[in-house]
């Protein structure tokens, strides 16, 4: 739908698929997407993520949820996030230490640090969160609960194929990146 502009009827403003909003995370790997996990209050609102709330989702939601994935062996996860302030906080980084010890953490303020600003190397950059937002507002979720739903049924859909081509991109992106010598990848690497 398109409607007029009220005071300039030359000019046309697409109205909002929708106006509901959800905080969402989710991990991607060979094994599948872990998640999505919804950030947000008792009655049902998004909040915004904080260090506090970003470990109890780790804590209820993330590691439950990967040590009953068969497919997935919790001790060999590399586990890999951006710097948002939460994901490196004292606590959040302890925390995710004595999960993912030694080289198996790609944090920024850790041992292993992850360059900022790099979305071309982080799969839920370069395809997730692109592919879902192509898929979930297709048909036009109206209420937050019909927006969460759509994101986990398009999450479903994934392709198990897709997935292991998004992954293995992962070391062709990086090895364009040493080409370049960190420097910006001209060309998007199709996965």
């Amino acid at each position: 739908m398109i409607c007029l502009a009220p005071n300039q009827p030359h000019e046309h403003i697409q109205p909002p698929l929708s106006r509901e909003k959800v905080t969402v995370w989710c991990a991607i790997g060979k094994g599948g997407v872990v998640g999505p996990f919804f950030f947000e209050d008792n009655d049902g609102n998004p909040v915004t993520v904080n260090s506090e709330r970003y470990i109890e989702m780790l804590q209820r939601k993330f590691i439950p949820a990967i040590r009953r994935r068969r497919n997935i062996d919790i001790y060999t996860v590399v586990f890999q996030q951006d710097g948002a302030p939460p994901h490196c906080s004292n606590r959040t980084l302890e925390y995710l230490r004595q999960h993912f010890p030694g080289d198996r953490l790609l944090s920024r303020r850790t041992d292993n640090p992850w360059p900022p600003y790099s979305p071309d190397l982080n799969p839920a950059d370069y395809f997730l969160w692109g592919y879902l937002k192509e898929r979930v507002y297709t048909g036009n979720p109206r209420t937050s609960e019909e927006l969460k739903e759509s994101i986990r049924r398009e999450i479903r859909r994934i392709p198990a194929e897709m997935l292991t081509g998004v992954v293995d991109n992962f070391n062709v992106r990086l090895a364009a990146v040493i080409q370049q010598r960190g420097a910006w990848i001209e060309h998007i690497i199709n996965y």
